[in-house]
């Protein structure tokens, strides 16, 4: 069975193709189609987005460490971390925070979302789909097919389906799918169909460059010669679409996955975009670079040690992402290895030493680099984790999971600057004012696109699944 995360060569596309594969999803194909009336026209001046950038903080940020500090709760409460000024009156952050101190008059921030899922994988469905896994609470440790889809790949199967855009690169996830044990299943299509599946870039280890298997060319490999294995595909396509469409119920074909192949193979723009190096130094490092502990180094093996050194620069790569075009970017900031949010223990030296600083610095910088690019207005920004940290610090100094009460970041596109929608209580455990769910985030996030959250997808059995069961935070762009 294809994993949706794999990297995609022609050689494996032929294999897949000829195995039956390509193009399943869910043990099966999945035909999914937009409700009538999924489109939704905005109100006042509101224009529906270009583009969204997610910055997943994987792992779970403390609340009580970032954006809402209680500094009168009890010192078990409250931790160490001073509250400092912002550019928004009356509103304060952590001391930590100083550059994003600075932009919370471009930054809503809300304070109360919540859900009930206790562990990273069901969290993270959650969070990456608005829908909660099925069953209970659990991690996954074994592979698991994905339901519902991703943001992006659900408004790319929307733009497709409704406004009948063709884009280049509808969805794209760096630096790689995050996993606990496996890949967890919301990066993907789910039941919109693998065709709308991210184009997953990463690093390399070594360079410390960005790459992507279906946009290098072989060595070797001539113009002419890869018209020539085209031509020779083109002749396969044929013959095993004959054989797969009659088991591919209302599949995709293979001709659109081999010329999706060969347009990434072909494209300048997205090479050009990849090339990181071509920004300047001094924005280079506005951004950042990831500070590893050298006692942990290899901790997770070495590869893990240069993928967090570019922490800033996979949000580098976002903004130029959006910029070539693409619509929606989710970069996942840290694997489940070396120092990650998940600060059980330690968590105060964790977050002032090794998290807080290089999220500061590349969150900062593309807030006002979209800005001076002209990009802000058009490109909204999410910064979230899967849940938040308890309000009692534990035994070993540091914070455990709690999705009881957390906070979401909005920026950009159209975002009401300085606005708090929600409270949690004093300590930072429930929503005491407007509880927010994932549903509503995913509901926000589609509204904000132009669509009605409401939309329907079908799956092969013709049952009905909405997109999101929330509602949209109106209030976060509209007085």
């Amino acid at each position: 069975m294809l994993n949706s995360f794999d990297t995609l060569s022609r050689r494996r596309l032929v294999q897949l193709g000829a195995g039956g594969y390509l193009g399943l999803n869910l043990g099966g194909v999945m035909r999914a189609e937009a409700a009538s009336g999924a489109s939704e026209p905005l109100p006042g001046s509101l224009q529906p987005l270009k583009s969204c950038i997610l910055v997943f903080y994987y792992g779970g940020p403390s609340h009580l460490d970032t954006y809402d500090l209680k500094p009168n709760a009890p010192s078990e409460v409250r931790g160490e971390f001073q509250p400092i000024s912002t550019t928004v009156p009356g509103l304060h952050v952590c001391e930590h925070l100083p550059k994003m101190s600075q932009q919370m008059h471009r930054v809503a921030l809300v304070r109360s979302v919540t859900h009930q899922a206790r562990l990273h994988d069901s969290a993270s469905i959650h969070a990456l789909t608005g829908r909660p896994l099925e069953g209970p609470d659990r991690e996954l440790f074994a592979p698991q097919p994905q339901t519902y889809p991703s943001y992006g790949s659900a408004v790319a199967y929307l733009r497709q389906q409704l406004q009948q855009q063709q884009i280049e690169v509808p969805f794209a996830s760096l630096p790689f799918p995050f996993r606990n044990v496996h890949p967890v299943p919301c990066q993907g299509a789910g039941l919109v169909g693998s065709r709308f599946d991210p184009l997953c870039v990463e690093v390399d280890p070594d360079k410390k460059q960005y790459q992507v298997e279906m946009l290098r060319r072989p060595e070797g490999l001539s113009a002419g010669r890869q018209l020539d294995r085209k031509t020779l595909l083109a002749t396969l396509d044929r013959t095993l679409e004959q054989k797969l469409e009659r088991r591919l119920a209302a599949g995709d074909s293979l001709r659109a996955f081999y010329d999706k192949a060969y347009r990434l193979l072909d494209s300048e723009r997205m090479r050009q975009a990849l090339d990181i190096a071509q920004e300047p130094a001094a924005l280079r490092e506005r951004y950042g670079f990831g500070k590893v502990d050298p006692t942990t180094a290899n901790q997770g093996g070495a590869e893990n040690g240069y993928a967090r050194a570019m922490r800033g620069q996979n949000v580098l790569l976002a903004r130029r992402l959006v910029e070539a075009g693409v619509p929606f970017v989710n970069v996942y900031d840290f694997q489940q290895q070396g120092q990650n949010w998940d600060a059980h223990a330690q968590g105060a030296n964790q977050h002032k030493n090794f998290l807080l600083p290089q999220a500061d610095a590349a969150l900062a910088a593309l807030l006002d680099d979209l800005a001076e690019r002209g990009l802000l207005d058009t490109t909204l920004v999410v910064a979230m984790g899967e849940f938040g940290r308890t309000p009692t610090i534990n035994a070993t100094a540091g914070r455990d999971h709690w999705p009881d009460c957390y906070t979401v970041l909005f920026a950009g596109g159209g975002v009401r600057g300085g606005h708090v929608h929600g409270a949690s209580d004093r300590l930072g455990a429930y929503p005491a004012t407007d509880p927010v769910t994932p549903g509503d985030l995913a509901a926000t996030i589609y509204w904000r696109f132009g669509f009605n959250p409401a939309s329907e997808v079908h799956d092969p059995l013709g049952r009905p699944h909405r997109l999101s069961d929330g509602e949209p935070i109106r209030s976060l762009f509209m007085s």
